[in-house]
Formats: C-alpha cells, sequence, structure tokens
C-alpha cells in the first residue's frame, strides 16, 4: 500500500506527541503501544495509573513505551483547569466545573493540545462520535477562516485488480447530513488540504452528482454548482469539477469525451459527496465491492488534530489514525510557520 506506506513514512520522520484517552480498552492500548514502538508518534495515555495497569496487566502488555499522565495526580491538572474555566466562562462554566470537567480523560486530553502539551488526539474506540466531535470543537476550536467541522475517510486503492491506484480523499462520510451550498463549499477545502497533507499531492476535486456539466436541471445540481463556484472564488486555480458523475470523476477517456476543458481530467483524489446518504454509501461500495481500504472517518475543519475512531475499530485501524494524526500535525505546524 504505496499511500498508507507513504504517510506510515512521513509519521516516523517526525514523529508528534498524539494523546488518547480509552486505556480500558484493550485495542486502544495495544494501538498506543504500537505507535509508540513503530516510532510513528511520541504517545501520550490519559488515564488512571491503575485503569492502565490493569488493562495492561489483564491483556499481557507492556506499556513502557508510552507515557501515562493520570488527571488525578498530573501537575497540569491545574493549570488546564484554569484554561477550560477561562475558555468557558462566558458559556455559563464556573470554576468548579471546570475542575470536575478536567478530571474527564476525554477533556483532559484535549486541553493538553490547545495549551501544547500535545500535537494531536485519537478516541473514539469508547466514546461516541457526538462526545468526541463536541469536545473537540468545543476546546480546539475551528481552523481559522472554517465554519465548518466535517470528516473523510481516506481511501487506499492499493490491490492488483485496482484501476486506480493510490489514496482518495471521500468526504463528508460521516457528520453533516445534508449541507448547504455554502457547507458544501467548506467540506471541499477542507478536503483539499486533507489531500495535500496525507497524499502529498495536489488536490484535485470532483463535485459529485447525478449530473456532468450541466446535462441535467435540479435544485441538487445547483448546490453542487454553487459549492463549486465558491471554492473556486476562494482558492483560484484550484483544479476542480463542478457537477460531475463518478466516471468522469475517475476515468480520464469518459472525462475527455464530457468534460474536454476539465482540469482534473478524469484523475479525482477528492471525491465530495452531495449528502451523508451519498457519502456513507459511496465509501461503504467502495470498501466492501470495491476492495479499498478506509481508514476512518477523520475530522477536519479543526483547529488542531483531534479523529475520531469507530467503536468497531481494530488494532490495525487504531495504529493507522495515529499515523495519520501526527502527518496532520506535521502539516500544521508547516502551515504555522513551524519546522517539521
Amino acid at each position: 500500500m504505496k499511500a498508507l506506506n507513504q504517510i506510515l513514512e512521513n509519521a516516523k520522520q517526525s514523529p508528534r506527541r498524539i494523546v488518547l484517552c480509552e486505556a480500558d480498552d484493550e485495542r486502544v492500548l495495544r494501538g498506543a503501544v504500537r505507535a509508540a514502538e513503530a516510532g510513528i508518534a511520541q504517545v501520550i495515555m490519559v488515564a488512571a495509573a491503575d485503569t492502565v495497569a490493569a488493562t495492561a496487566a489483564r491483556c499481557d502488555i507492556d506499556v513502557s513505551a508510552i507515557d501515562v499522565v493520570d488527571p488525578a495526580s498530573s501537575p497540569l491538572t491545574e493549570s488546564l483547569a484554569q484554561a477550560l474555566y477561562t475558555l468557558r466562562e462566558k458559556k455559563g462554566m464556573t470554576r468548579k466545573q471546570a475542575d470536575a470537567s478536567v478530571r474527564d480523560p476525554l477533556c483532559f486530553a484535549n486541553m493538553m493540545v490547545r495549551e501544547g502539551h500535545a500535537d494531536g488526539s485519537v478516541a473514539g474506540a469508547v466514546n461516541t462520535t457526538a462526545n468526541v466531535v463536541r469536545s473537540a470543537i468545543q476546546i480546539l476550536g475551528l481552523a481559522p477562516g472554517t465554519t465548518l467541522v466535517s470528516s473523510f475517510f481516506l481511501m487506499m486503492l492499493c490491490k492488483p485488480f485496482h484501476n486506480l491506484k493510490g489514496g482518495m480523499i471521500f468526504s463528508d462520510c460521516g457528520l453533516v447530513i445534508d449541507p448547504d451550498a455554502t457547507e458544501l463549499s467548506q467540506i471541499a477545502l477542507a478536503a483539499a488540504d486533507s489531500a495535500e497533507a496525507l497524499l502529498g499531492e495536489e488536490a484535485r476535486i470532483a463535485m459529485l452528482s447525478f449530473s456532468t456539466s450541466g446535462s441535467a436541471q435540479h435544485s441538487h445540481i445547483d448546490k453542487v454548482r454553487s459549492a463549486a463556484q465558491a471554492v473556486k472564488r476562494l482558492r483560484p486555480g484550484i483544479a476542480i469539477d463542478e457537477d460531475v458523475q463518478l466516471d468522469a470523476a475517475i476515468v480520464a477517456d469518459i472525462a475527455e469525451r464530457k468534460l474536454p476543458d476539465s482540469k482534473v481530467k478524469g484523475r479525482a483524489n477528492v471525491l465530495i459527496f452531495p449528502s451523508l446518504e451519498a457519502g456513507n454509501i459511496g465509501y461503504k461500495l467502495a470498501e466492501r465491492i470495491g476492495g479499498a481500504e478506509a481508514i476512518g472517518p477523520l475530522l477536519q475543519g479543526l483547529n488542531k488534530p483531534a479523529n475520531d475512531l469507530s467503536r468497531g475499530c481494530s488494532v490495525d485501524d487504531i495504529y493507522h489514525v495515529i499515523a495519520v494524526t501526527t502527518v496532520q500535525a506535521q502539516s500544521a505546524a508547516q502551515r504555522a510557520g513551524h519546522v517539521v
């Protein structure tokens, strides 16, 4: 899997501090240890020390490669509680509530990222998506110029029978149910950034529809075209096809016939679905029938990296999401002008 291997290699080049917080789950602890031992991240586990010890003993896991931070005894707890209180005071949070909230491992983990003690967070094997996303939005906030947190799947097409090879971004397949044109444009812009950070190539965006270049007329098509036009205004010169059917987005000779002036030319690496319904169906078809490997759902649009795991995730899934989070953190540092 060349694209995935490249992400893993990039992560090893400059491992980042990635914080996890679900130490009572064997999969999480195994994934965390594997990531630390492989050198793709400096892994921090936020949890009660006895919880980590109990899971490690029960599952025969050597946790010496990871750092354990216990909110009940950490020297960071007081300052993180004060920072949380300052952040949420206008929303009605009292200092007493902040003291209690910061002892929750998910909250503590994201506060570590916010305050610069870690570079990204990963959760969701135990916590619900709603909890993971809510905590990330409230604590980390939105990226500058972004009004929406959305999700994407990193789809790996690396098997011998795949006509397309490499990685693709599918978005949004996990969060935003029925985006309007403005929201769809934000999803497309964030997905373009995700492609450039994780695939190491310029984004080539297909705004998927049941129409290609006005071949049909419907308000659903108007939404897709309006979103694409907004993307063009915000990022002139970006390779994007407006309303385009899937075959014209990924098959060069079909694109040449249907869209001779296309900048994508049937080589899309970012597929933007018009609704969550379409996106969810699309990635599952690619995974279950097309044999693609799906990594995600991953989050985009946040001020700092935070990712959600499926509660059905495997150790491999956790390992790969930690690697992705490291690469996202590297990209964030580059955008901020820091040395990677």
